[in-house]
């Protein structure tokens, strides 16, 4: 966890951008992000030579003999910015593409990255704001990255916003991902689930003898899994994929300083007619598939014609929420189970589409649960409702947990303020007590509560947690208008008497 120190620097690298005429945050991001990377490389090549010190050997070099120019040591320490803003763009970019593509996938989505920071005076203050973060503690280097990713308001390309992390936790430990299992994203965005997933296994898989308490009283967890994990990890447990590039680049860093510096991200339109060609294994579940996704598809709209005909089948329709649905059916493997956010309109939509998608998941599937997420959780879609959907493919839906969560423990007006309502604790244990039997959730006042699938098929399949949900008036006894009036001469003749007083002073 990274102290307030840390956090005030990374304000001061927003403001500085902001100040020097920059502001939009996704540039931000990824301009620090590849200056970041520029600097992770040098700290490596440091290690590298420490080591060959202690021991004797030859050192691994990533910059060679005559490369050494092109270190952050070297041309971070430019007094002069307009030679710094020169080297930094026709040299340091232009290498950091080749080196990045041999070294870490992070390099592969660095293709036709330039540098976006045109003022000398910026990029200076830039570098020496990125100089005072911790990036050589391993420990910390992901929670600043989670902290600064925060930051991201500005939507992707395809509209797509960050899930707020502490939706993205609740998603992950309502899925209880296991470390043998395959997770997947097919619009990973920033890779937030992913990197969740990994947090959560760390904490749950850990050892005794690897939880460290901090200083604050939390926990960290380090080294906690076996070398056979450690493998899955890196080589074949985590896939994600989007369409946008600078979505990708993000998602790539943000894994690596979480651990895994070689995770399975593609750039791929996943509703497209290419990606089941070129990704037979993970697009369909007959033919592999995954045992887990976790996702917050964008809300695009009508898409372009390039949509898969086995998508097609189910449902047809160009929406890309209700696509969605039916391309993580088609991914999972025969048992895998979903956790995806999805907009309200998909809950109660009367159109053909809809109707197909939700007779889907309730006939065709197991629908778990239906999770109505409090309003303003997606503050940059001013006004969405939005709800998580929990499914398992395959078999057929008997009855549905509702839980109508109303407070996230954050302030709807002041973004990141912590409030004392939250529900979201809640609804975990109400699902986990559901889920193992412990209670009938038969009362429809109370915010879980539970409706059998020939209920929802009787409402025409409609998911809308404000159909069956009941509200409990209580009856309210006035008094009669001759009391009321009764009680209203009293109080006069009392403000008269007073007022009377008052006047007897100031004589």
């Amino acid at each position: 966890m990274i102290n307030n120190q840390v956090k005030s620097d990374i304000d001061r690298l927003w403001l500085d951008f902001a100040t020097g005429g920059v502001s939009n945050s996704l540039i931000i991001i990824e301009q620090i992000s590849l200056l970041m990377f520029a600097r992770l490389l040098d700290i490596e090549e440091s290690q590298h030579e420490k080591n060959a010190s202690r021991t004797g050997e030859s050192p691994f070099h990533i910059f060679r003999v005559d490369q050494q120019a092109l270190r952050w040591k070297d041309w971070s320490r430019m007094s002069d910015g307009e030679a710094m803003l020169k080297f930094v763009r026709d040299e340091v970019f232009p290498h950091l593409r080749i080196l990045g593509s041999k070294k870490f996938i992070f390099g592969e989505y660095m293709k036709n990255v330039s540098l976006q920071i045109s003022k000398a005076s910026l990029l200076v203050l830039v570098v020496e704001q990125l100089e005072k973060l911790p990036l050589d503690n391993s420990d910390i280097q992901g929670d600043l990255y989670e902290y600064l990713l925060s930051k991201l308001t500005t939507a992707g390309i395809h509209g797509q916003f960050r899930t707020p992390h502490h939706i993205i936790k609740l998603m992950v430990e309502l899925i209880d991902p296991k470390p043998f299992e395959t997770i997947g994203d097919p619009a990973c965005g920033t890779a937030g689930f992913l990197v969740a997933v990994m947090e959560y296994l760390r904490k749950t898989c850990a050892a005794p003898e690897f939880v460290e308490a901090r200083e604050d009283g939390s926990k960290s967890y380090s080294s906690d899994m076996s070398e056979l994990h450690q493998e899955q990890v890196q080589h074949s447990m985590l896939h994600g994929f989007d369409f946008d590039a600078t979505m990708l680049r993000l998602a790539a860093m943000n894994l690596m300083l979480h651990g895994v510096e070689n995770p399975d991200l593609h750039y791929m339109d996943t509703l497209s007619k290419v990606f089941p060609e070129k990704f037979p294994a993970i697009a369909d579940g007959n033919k592999g598939g995954l045992d887990i996704i976790l996702s917050n598809p964008p809300f695009k709209g009508t898409l372009a014609e390039d949509v898969h005909p086995s998508l097609l089948k189910i449902v047809q329709t160009k929406k890309s929420e209700l696509l969605f649905i039916i391309l993580i059916l088609r991914m999972l493997k025969s048992g895998g189970r979903s956790a995806t956010i999805v907009p309200d309109g998909v809950l109660f939509g009367s159109s053909k589409a809809h109707l197909a998608v939700r007779e889907y998941l309730l006939d065709c599937n197991r629908l778990e649960g239906v999770i109505s997420l409090p309003s303003g959780v997606f503050r940059s879609f001013a006004g969405l409702s939005t709800s998580i959907l929990l499914f398992t493919k395959g078999g057929c839906t008997q009855d549905v947990f509702f839980y109508d969560a109303q407070a996230d423990g954050l302030s709807q007006q002041e973004i990141g303020q912590e409030n004392a309502d939250n529900d979201l604790s809640d609804v975990l244990t109400q699902y986990h007590r559901w889920r193992n039997g412990e209670s009938d959730f038969a009362d429809r006042t109370a915010k879980a509560f539970k409706i059998s699938a020939a209920d929802i098929r009787a409402q025409n399949f409609e998911l809308s947690i404000n159909r069956y949900r009941e509200t409990r008036h209580q009856e309210v006894k006035c008094e009669e208008p001759k009391v009321i009036l009764a009680h209203m001469r009293t109080l006069e003749a009392e403000i008269q008497r007073d007022m009377a007083e008052l006047e007897a002073m100031l004589r």
